[in-house]
C-alpha cells in the first residue's frame, strides 16, 4: 500500500464539492497532475492529454468530481433552513445528520439536519413517510439575522460532515463521497502510471463536474476531447450487506464491478468482453453485474456521442448517504485494469469494438 495514494483518497474524500460547486476539487486534481498541465473549463471541468494531435485511437478516461449534498433554499424567521437535495440522498439517511454549509467567502459552518421529535409528534404524524419538507437544517441560530450574519444565504451548498479514515489492518476506508471521488484517486493514479508509458492509444482525461444531477459535465468534455472509446471510473453502490448471496455482483474486497447494464446504458458487449477477458487474463479480480437502476457519465457519452464505453466501478457501501465504506485493493484492482487496458487499445481493438 502506498502511503502517497492512501492519503490522496482521504483528501479527496475530505474536500466540499457539491454538484455546482466542485471549485476545490478540481483544484486538487489539477495540484496532483502537473506533468499534464490540466486545463479547467467554466463548469469546472477538467481535462488534459498525454499525446494531444496524435492519429492513435482517442481512449478517454472520465470519473466526476462531484458528490451529493444540499442547497438553502429559505432561511426562516427562527434561524432554520428549508433545504433541497442536490442529488440522490434518500430522505431516510437525512434526519440527524451533521453537515458542513459553504459561505462565499469560503468559511465551513456546522449545522445538523432535523425533523420533528418525537415528543412532539401526533400518531398521524408517526405513521407518516419522512419528508424533505418536514425537515430543517439547523446551525444554532435563533433568527435569520443570526444565520445570515454567519455568510449563510438562498443558495449556499452544504456536505455531509465527516472525515475520511483508513484502517490499514482492515484495509478500510471510512468517510463520504467515495461516490466517485474513489473513482477521481483512480484515474489520477492511471495517469501518473501511464505517463511514461508508450502507448497504442491517445489517453485523455475527463474529470467531470455535475454528474450526480445528470451527467452534465462529461458531455463538455468529451465534446472537448472526441473520445472513440471511454473507461469510466465510478464509485459504485456495494450489494453486499442487502442482497441474497447469489445476487451480490458488487461486494468489498472483490474487486471493481463491471456493469453488463443498468437503466442508462447496455455496455458495448465486445469492450465489455475485451475488458473481462483482459482482467482474467492478467489475474485482475473482477466483479460482473447487470443492474435494475443507476447511471453514469459512461451513458452520457455512449448515447450523445455513439462512443463505446464500460464502467470499472469500485465497490462502496452505503453511497449517497453521508457514511460510507470503501477498500483500497479494490481501488487498486481498478488502476490495474484500466493501465492494462490502455497498453491493449489498439487502433485494431478499438477498430472492432
Amino acid at each position: 500500500m502506498d502511503k502517497t495514494q492512501i492519503e490522496r483518497i482521504q483528501k479527496l474524500s475530505d474536500l466540499f464539492g457539491v454538484s455546482g460547486f466542485e471549485d476545490d476539487v478540481s483544484a486538487y486534481v489539477r495540484s496532483q497532475l502537473p506533468e499534464y498541465a490540466p486545463a479547467e473549463d467554466h463548469m469546472r471541468n477538467v481535462r488534459c492529454e498525454k499525446e494531444p494531435g496524435s492519429d492513435k485511437p482517442r481512449v478517454m478516461l472520465d470519473a466526476h468530481l462531484d458528490e451529493v449534498g444540499l442547497i438553502v433554499q429559505a432561511i426562516r424567521p427562527d434561524g432554520t433552513m428549508r433545504f433541497l437535495r442536490i442529488g440522490g440522498m434518500t430522505p431516510s439517511s437525512l434526519p440527524a445528520n451533521s453537515f458542513l454549509i459553504k459561505t462565499d467567502d469560503g468559511k465551513l459552518v456546522p449545522a445538523v439536519v432535523a425533523a420533528k421529535p418525537p415528543h412532539f409528534m401526533s400518531q398521524a404524524d408517526k405513521n407518516k413517510p419522512l419528508d424533505v419538507a418536514d425537515m430543517i437544517l439547523d446551525c444554532g441560530s435563533a433568527s435569520r439575522e443570526e444565520t445570515e450574519a454567519l455568510g449563510i444565504h438562498i443558495g449556499s451548498p452544504a456536505v455531509p460532515e465527516v472525515t475520511c479514515t483508513y484502517d490499514e489492518k482492515r484495509d478500510l476506508f471510512y468517510g463520504k463521497a467515495f461516490d466517485c471521488r474513489i473513482g477521481v484517486a483512480a484515474e489520477i493514479e492511471t495517469l501518473k502510471r501511464l505517463k511514461e508509458e508508450e502507448l497504442p492509444c491517445a489517453l485523455s482525461a475527463s474529470f467531470s463536474a455535475q454528474e450526480e444531477v445528470g451527467e452534465r459535465g462529461v458531455r463538455a468534455n468529451a465534446n472537448a476531447l472526441k473520445p472513440d472509446v471511454m473507461i469510466c471510473f465510478e464509485g459504485c453502490p456495494a450489494d453486499d450487506t442487502f442482497s441474497e448471496d447469489y445476487m451480490i455482483q458488487a461486494a468489498l474486497g472483490k474487486g471493481p464491478m463491471l456493469r453488463h447494464m443498468d437503466v442508462s446504458m447496455i455496455t458495448n458487449h465486445r469492450f465489455q468482453k475485451f475488458a473481462l477477458d483482459t482482467a482474467r487474463e492478467l489475474g485482475i479480480p473482477v466483479q460482473e453485474s447487470v443492474r435494475s437502476g443507476g447511471g453514469t457519465n459512461g451513458a452520457a457519452v455512449n448515447l450523445t456521442f455513439g462512443t463505446p464505453a464500460i464502467v470499472i466501478g469500485v465497490p462502496v457501501r452505503y453511497i449517497h448517504s453521508s457514511n460510507c465504506f470503501t477498500k483500497y485493493c479494490d481501488y487498486e484492482a481498478a488502476v490495474e485494469l484500466a493501465c492494462a487496458l490502455a497498453k491493449r487499445l489498439t487502433r485494431e481493438v478499438v477498430d472492432s469494438l
